[in-house]
């Protein structure tokens, strides 16, 4: 994970805090930026495939990138609103991830071959 990500993902948390304040609805508004941009990842491919026939390709790969990393940075604001130990409440989140995906593979494994 960047090792910028949480410090600046803070500094903003903090700054909306001051700006905004922290009631459940700004909560709430944090927790729907995050779909906000997904939703805009989401365009960005149906741009980068074409798949509007009225507007054609609109979008590339690089777009599609640069949206996704917004849905990471609102998600790990919105993060600090709900746990104080933001950074930790991902990276075991990610172990967690590493473990399925490693006995998933063990799965597979024996899938091809019953023996091992």
């Amino acid at each position: 994970m960047s090792a910028v990500l949480w410090p600046i993902a803070a500094r903003i948390a903090t700054a909306l805090n001051t700006v905004n304040g922290t009631s459940d609805h700004e909560r709430a508004m944090r927790l729907l930026k995050v779909s906000e941009e997904a939703g805009e990842a989401s365009a960005a491919y149906i741009g980068m495939t074409g798949q509007n026939p009225r507007k054609g390709t609109t979008h590339t790969a690089a777009d599609v990138a640069d949206e996704l990393c917004d849905v990471i940075i609102a998600a790990a604001v919105a993060l600090h609103d709900y746990t104080p130990a933001a950074p930790a409440v991902l990276e075991a989140k990610l172990h967690a991830a590493a473990r399925r995906l490693n006995a998933l593979a063990h799965t597979a494994d024996h899938r091809k071959d019953p023996a091992a």
